[in-house]
């Protein structure tokens, strides 16, 4: 059903309901038709590897399917009445003709949710979505000469770009540079090779840490010579973004080097306290090492997030009083001031307006 007909199916329901506001009817016919938040039900969960998934997502009512390729989306699940999220990269292609997304999980020892969305998802379950939204994006049209520099689940925002420009037939001169721990681990591989068959462009390197050794920025020059010509994208692990950052900017390159970084380093430790959610009326006792994001989730509140990282902003909310410090360098604000709550944490009692 088309979002003008949802529309005009609200408006009726609105001049004959009360006190229920329309959605609540709506969502009784169709979880997915509700303007207060954004809903998505997952159609199908579809193993990679042993321990990775895509996840085929129909959004709901409000979705729009013109995001870039390498942008992330926000999910929520319910596990056990909370709410938990996180932000994960659409592995699919943007398509206005489309009426799904996917996401692809790689299950981390320490992740939660990473976990049970990988093997404990059922199909037909409703979660809540944001907006796709993210820097690591792939330009339209592509640059003439692209590296790809990708390291176990790093590969799901390259895989959107390489489908996007696979569907658009606008595949440049692509070297696609792949690490993973083994052959057997190597998510999306049979597609990879299959559509480095179908483009004489596009050249696959394969690279298993079992087999071959780790791949470091060394072995990188030597497989991909030219890579100084080319427009490059690099995500994976930690150590593999630090070694790139080092190295583009060494050879001062670095405005042709694109990084998507999945984590932030939360090294620094806080002090911990009360916090007070003051419109939303709850509070909280907090370690040093919490940050106020995850903890206004887990009292029940719907904070506005992005990255979840730090780098986006779309998590900023006042501080009205208190002092809160930033988890990734130590620094303290002080009240009357935007703080960033995915990264910041309490240090001492304080006040959050939401």
């Amino acid at each position: 059903m088309s979002s003008s007909t949802v529309e005009r199916i609200r408006s009726v329901a609105a001049r004959i309901t009360t006190p229920l506001l329309p959605d609540d009817y709506l969502k009784m016919i169709n979880p997915l038709w509700t303007a207060r938040e954004l809903r998505g039900k997952v159609i199908e969960v579809v193993p990679e590897t042993d321990d990775a998934a895509t996840l085929v997502i129909k959004p709901g009512w409000g979705f729009r399917a013109d995001y870039a390729p390498g942008q992330y989306v926000g999910i929520g699940v319910d596990i056990d009445g909370r709410w938990h999220w996180r932000s994960y990269s659409i592995s699919s292609t943007p398509d206005s003709n489309r009426d799904t997304l996917t996401i692809t999980v790689k299950a981390m020892p320490e992740g939660f949710l990473s976990e049970h969305l990988v093997r404990g998802l059922e199909p037909g379950t409703i979660v809540r979505l944001a907006l796709p939204q993210g820097e690591f994006v792939l330009p339209d049209p592509p640059p003439a000469k692209i590296l790809f520099w990708t390291g176990g689940s790093g590969i799901t925002p390259v895989m959107s770009m390489l489908r996007t420009m696979d569907r658009r037939g606008t595949m440049p001169d692509v070297v696609h540079v792949h690490s993973a721990p083994t052959q057997d681990q190597a998510i999306f591989r049979d597609e990879r090779l299959a559509l480095a068959e179908r483009h004489e462009g596009l050249q696959t390197i394969e690279n298993f840490d079992d087999e071959h050794g780790i791949l470091d920025v060394e072995k990188l020059t030597k497989v991909c010579p030219d890579w100084r010509e080319r427009e490059t994208w690099v995500c994976g692990p930690a150590p593999m973004l630090e070694a790139a950052e080092k190295h583009w900017s060494k050879s001062k390159l670095g405005k042709s080097l694109h990084i998507e970084r999945f984590s932030a380093d939360l090294s620094a430790s806080a002090e911990g306290g009360h916090v007070t959610f003051s419109k939303s009326e709850k509070e909280v006792d907090l370690d040093g090492a919490t940050t106020l994001l995850e903890a206004g989730e887990e009292a029940g509140i719907q904070m506005p997030f992005g990255c979840r990282m730090g780098i986006c902003h779309t998590c900023i909310l006042p501080l009205k009083k208190g002092v809160v410090k930033d988890l990734r360098n130590g620094a303290e604000y002080q009240e009357n001031q935007n703080i960033q709550t995915c990264v910041t944490a309490a240090a001492g009692d304080c006040v959050i307006e939401i």
